[in-house]
């Protein structure tokens, strides 16, 4: 039998290889990465960022839901070719 190879690589944590440390929760431009299309977070697995980032990523998104920098959910109706454009 052939080895089957993988055609991607390793994801890697941004937030390691960068070293931060906290993540704002104003900082939209970092968090919109771990953002889906309908704001909401993506899992660990398809973003690559490790285990104590994600949580601090997740607490972060969640501050600024409460703060009204991001919306908790998208109008179905007005639909928009990306949202990320609304956010400054």
């Amino acid at each position: 039998m052939s080895k089957i190879r993988k055609k991607y690589g390793k994801k890697f944590c941004k937030y390691c290889a960068n070293k931060v440390e906290t993540v704002d929760y104003k900082d939209l431009s970092s968090i919109k990465f771990a953002l889906s299309e309908r704001f909401k977070i993506m899992p660990r697995r398809l973003t690559g960022t490790c285990k104590r980032h994600q949580e601090i990523l997740e607490k972060a998104i969640k501050r600024s839901r409460q703060a009204a920098f991001i919306p908790y959910v998208v109008d179905r109706n007005n639909v928009v070719s990306s949202p990320f454009d609304l956010i400054k």
